[in-house]
């Protein structure tokens, strides 16, 4: 009668089961780095952002007119505020602008306005409150929305 061992040990660790049921070791370490690998990339592509996104930021007031994205009193002067898919910016006293919350390098959803600028999470990109560039790696500005102010409103024009 021989051993197992015998018998497996001129088998290289690899294919030790190639011939029977089972999986290789050398298939399941590749299948293991092609599903992590699609994880990652999932993850990745989640955090660019959809259009799906709920909404975020501010919200209309209270019984508002339809179309009121916030009050003018939400936005600061020298920032602004995410509404929904909007970025209002109040870059001086009464002057209020829009913008898409949409990031013009990857398309993330922006995260907010600080400092002075409109930030995007995902790769570091900042816009001015104008919407322009302010630092990279985005390289065109924001796309306008049209805003109008009406009353104690901002509302999409």
């Amino acid at each position: 009668m021989t051993s197992n061992a015998s018998m497996t040990d001129s088998v290289p660790d690899d294919q030790s089961h190639a011939s029977g049921p089972g999986v290789s070791r050398r298939r399941f370490v590749a299948g293991a780095g092609v599903t992590v690998g699609a994880v990652a990339l999932g993850v990745g592509l989640t955090a660019c952002g959809s259009s799906e996104d709920p909404p975020r930021g501010v919200t209309p007031p209270a019984g508002s007119p339809a179309g009121t994205l916030a009050a003018t009193a939400d936005v600061p002067v020298g920032g602004g505020v995410i509404a929904g898919d909007v970025v209002i910016t109040q870059p001086t006293q009464g002057s209020f602008q829009g913008f898409t919350a949409t990031c013009t390098h990857a398309g993330c959803s922006l995260s907010g306005v600080s400092d002075g600028t409109i930030n995007c999470p995902c790769h570091g990109s900042k816009f001015h409150l104008d919407g322009t560039v302010a630092n990279g790696p985005a390289s065109e500005p924001l796309k306008p929305v049209a805003v109008r102010v009406d009353g104690a409103n901002v509302m999409k024009a």
